[in-house]
């Protein structure tokens, strides 16, 4: 009776994952990157990102200077009025 209780009781489950550390594998680092056409894609896109960035705050600033420059401009009225 007591043996059958205890055959009863729940199992704890382990899991385990098992990484190989083959030199091709996922992740690796691989030796002539900068001959790889991924590579040389990927570093075209991001490229592509930061020129478009750059322009987008070069605009924006722009846009500040002419705002800036209005405000100066109605200043110096205000003050040659006086």
């Amino acid at each position: 009776m007591f043996s059958r209780r205890v055959l009863a009781l729940p199992t704890k489950r382990i899991s385990l994952r098992m990484y190989s550390s083959n030199e091709g594998a996922t992740g690796a680092t691989r030796p002539s990157s900068s001959s790889d056409a991924f590579t040389k894609r990927e570093k075209a896109q991001e490229d592509l990102y930061v020129k478009k960035h750059e322009a987008d705050q070069l605009a924006k600033l722009k846009a500040d200077l002419e705002k800036h420059k209005k405000e100066l401009e109605e200043l110096e009225k205000q003050i040659n009025k006086a």
